[in-house]
Parts: structure tokens; C-alpha cells; sequence
């Protein structure tokens, strides 16, 4: 009982839950033991069915991204009915078909508001450039900025941007290249996500061109679906590189802006900084929860160079606007000049952050 107590507490196990959920029903339909245990009591397997997928599981991503009102109630249900009817089959659904059109009703609805959404973000276009334009922040802050002056700034907007951003830099952005101020420090240069990006990518494919075609023959709209979710995500992983490399470490004399491609990002103002954390006892330990860590991921474990314990907790954006607040923030750049530099930059615009410095402090920035 207490497992599955803490497996619930542990918002990111309710993704598992979520898929183990709709394998269970995969089985149930698409399997020679699913269809004898159908055999015995259709009805009720059906209905134990549609309240798994428009109900259980809809639940189960709502908590997950914690955003527990109205609007995400409705379009969770109709996503969940419409997994309804392309899971079961229709001469088991027969009898319920009615509800399978109604997820499809609000889902329609759904995509004419924001195709509006999509219409009136057009309009603002050549405003929206003109203020980017005259913006010296990454496009990954100014982008959203320029939005916000001119259009509500709701979950749909926010996943909108996301999607657009995305776009932009898995195409758009191959040519443009890449320059680094003084003020701007990179991430990514020394590690090895390139490479592992380029791996995923990879495997990916092969994943997509194997798996496809045998699944094909066997379950087509489970492969459609499946061939969909991975270009996307060959997209996506494009897009979040290129975003990587476009959009390094900026500072000013007000804010710290911090990226992780289309991934992460958080503005820090520099009033909010407590203390500068640099000693190496602390900074090799494992980072507590209410740390955010804006590291490459090498194939062995990365510490931070820094850590930046704020005064109050600051929202970090997420992909698809999901956003939380965290209390400390671990940095890690390219090198130790850049360290250092990073470090004197903090320094020279706020020097009351920082106590005392100790022997550790010193030797790490000679």
C-alpha cells in the first residue's frame, strides 16, 4: 500500500501510469488473450474501456502537469474520447459511437480557436518583428516578450509559440550564424550533446523505417499515429539543438536570461540573487528538488560550475508552458575563463551577494 502511495506522490510516475493504462487496452483489443477475455462480457470490457481512456487517463495528465481547471478538464476528455474510438474497434463501439463524436465536436472547436489564435498572431507579425528587432535578449526571451505586448499570453498561445520557435529553428535557422558577446557564455561546446543528440536522432530513424512497415500490417493506426509522434520528435530534437547553440547564457546589467533550447528558460533578476555558490564540496553533491540545472548532459555525470540561491523561488518555463518555481539555479559553462568571467561579471553587478570568499573560491578562479 505504501508503494503505491509513493508511486502516486511522484507526479513523474503518473506518465508511466498513464501509458500502462493504454497498453492495457492495446492488449485488451489487439491480442488474441485481450479478445477471448472480450468474448465473455463485451459490454462491460467496452465500458471499462472508455472510462480508462477518457476518464482514467485524462486524470493522470491533468495531475501530471498540475493544471487542474475547467478548459484542461474538457479538452482532456475529448482527447481521451477520440483515443476511444481509434483504439476500439468499431463493432465493439457500435453502441456508443455518439460519444466518440462528441470528443471530435470539442476537438474541432478546440482547433477553430486557435487556427483564430494562429490568424491574429499573423496580424501582429510585422510589429512583433519590428520589437524583436530592436531587442538585444536571445530570441528564445525576446520572441515571447513581443507576443506578450500584443496578445494574452494563455496556454495555447504559450504551447503556440513553442511550436513556432521550434519550427523556425529545426529550418529556418541552419544559416544564421552564430556569434558570442561579451556578455554571452555557451553550454553545450565542451559536452557531448551534439553527438547524443545525433545518436537519438539516429535511432530514431531506424526506430521509424523498421518499425513502421511491421507495424503497419498489423495495427495501421497505431503505426500512423506512432510515425506522426516521431518525425515530430526528429523536429523537435532539430529545433531544440539549433536553439541550444543560438541562444547562449546572456547577462545585463538587470537580468540573468537562462536557456536550455525550447527545453527550459527563466529570467533571474540580479536583486533576487542571495549568494554565489562556487565551492566544490557543495556543487559535487546531487542536486536537490527544488534545484534547477542548466547543464549539458555528458555520457558521464556533470557537476555544475555554479550555483545561484535565490532570495524567492522563480518560475522556470517549460516546453509546452508548463512552468514551476525553483530556489536554486546550477550553471555549467564551456570552460574555466568563461568561469571566471561569469563569475566577475555577477560580481561587478552585485557585489553584495557574496559573504566572504574562502581558499576553495580563489584557487577555482585563478
Amino acid at each position: 500500500m505504501m508503494n503505491i502511495k509513493n508511486l502516486l506522490l511522484n507526479r513523474h510516475h503518473l506518465i508511466f501510469l498513464m501509458l500502462l493504462v493504454l497498453l492495457a487496452n492495446l492488449t485488451l483489443y489487439y491480442t488474441t488473450f485481450g479478445v477471448d477475455v472480450i468474448q465473455n462480457s463485451p459490454n462491460l470490457v467496452v465500458i471499462g474501456s472508455i472510462v480508462d481512456l477518457a476518464i482514467i487517463s485524462p486524470i493522470l495528465f491533468i495531475t501530471w502537469l498540475k493544471k487542474w481547471n475547467i478548459k484542461n478538464i474538457i479538452i482532456a476528455i475529448a482527447t481521451g474520447l477520440i483515443l476511444v474510438r481509434l483504439i476500439i474497434p468499431f463493432e465493439y463501439l457500435r453502441p456508443y459511437v455518439a460519444l466518440t463524436w462528441a470528443g471530435f465536436l470539442i476537438e474541432g472547436i478546440i482547433v477553430i480557436a486557435e487556427l483564430y489564435l494562429i490568424f491574429t498572431l499573423f496580424q501582429y507579425v510585422p510589429q512583433i518583428r519590428t520589437l524583436m528587432k530592436n531587442s538585444s535578449l536571445p530570441t528564445l526571451f525576446k520572441y515571447p516578450e513581443a507576443i506578450e505586448k500584443h496578445l494574452n499570453t494563455t496556454f495555447v498561445m504559450k504551447v503556440l509559440s513553442t511550436e513556432f520557435l521550434m519550427l523556425y529553428y529545426a529550418f529556418a535557422s541552419w544559416r544564421k550564424q552564430q556569434s558570442i558577446k561579451e556578455n554571452e557564455f555557451t553550454i553545450y561546446k565542451n559536452s557531448s550533446l551534439i553527438a547524443t543528440y545525433v545518436l537519438v536522432i539516429h535511432s530514431i530513424l531506424i526506430e521509424t523505417i523498421v518499425l513502421h512497415w511491421w507495424l503497419y500490417s498489423k495495427f495501421p493506426i497505431i503505426s500512423v499515429i506512432l510515425l506522426i509522434l516521431n518525425v515530430y520528435t526528429i523536429f523537435f530534437l532539430l529545433g531544440n539543438l539549433q536553439a541550444i547553440r543560438h541562444n547562449p547564457i546572456h547577462l545585463t546589467e538587470k537580468k540573468l536570461y537562462l536557456s536550455f533550447g525550447l527545453v527550459k528558460r527563466m529570467m533571474i533578476g540580479w536583486g533576487n540573487v542571495e549568494e554565489v555558490i562556487i565551492e566544490p564540496s557543495v556543487l559535487n553533491r546531487k542536486l536537490t528538488k527544488d534545484t534547477i540545472d542548466f547543464i549539458a548532459r555528458e555520457f558521464e555525470q556533470a557537476f555544475p560550475h555554479v550555483i545561484l540561491k535565490l532570495k524567492q523561488p522563480t518560475s522556470v518555463d517549460f516546453v509546452f508552458g508548463i512552468e514551476k518555481k525553483y530556489k536554486y539555479v546550477a550553471i555549467r559553462v564551456d570552460d574555466r575563463p568563461s568561469l571566471r568571467k561569469l563569475y566577475n561579471y555577477i560580481l561587478r553587478i552585485n557585489i553584495s551577494i557574496m559573504k566572504k570568499r574562502s581558499n576553495s573560491t580563489i584557487e577555482l578562479l585563478r
